[in-house]
């Protein structure tokens, strides 16, 4: 019997960039969500089975910091990897994310990697 793929939820303001990611990770087999607002984000990650999500950090409608808080009230075990241009907001998430990548550094298997790594995080004991 096939194992489920994960669910990857990704929440950007941005739609090409959100298209991007959609066809990245569905390229390598996993099921993607997407949300073009944080509120939009938060209402999928209520009604879907989660298993990564990948957050900008500067959004029309919320921050990313704000998200991230309301999706771990929600599932403190799920994994988030913040997506920011600016590195001053490292500090301040430290403890709120799971992961932090500098968004325009890198490349697409950066990406992959980082989701593969908070993955494993998770099926670890």
């Amino acid at each position: 019997m096939r194992e489920t793929p994960a669910a990857i939820l990704c929440i950007d303001d941005e739609e090409p960039a959100l298209a991007l990611r959609r066809v990245l990770l569905e390229n390598a087999g996993y099921r993607v969500f997407t949300a073009l607002t944080g509120k939009k984000g938060i209402e999928v990650f209520r009604y879907q089975p989660i298993d990564v999500v990948i957050l900008d950090y500067w959004m029309a409608d919320m921050d990313g910091l704000d998200v991230a808080v309301q999706l771990k009230t929600l599932s403190p075990k799920t994994p988030i990897i913040m997506l920011s241009g600016y590195t001053s907001i490292l500090d301040e998430s430290l403890g709120k994310v799971d992961l932090w990548l500098r968004k325009g550094e890198g490349d697409p298997e950066q990406l992959l990697s980082a989701v593969m790594q908070v993955l494993n995080s998770r099926q670890q004991p």
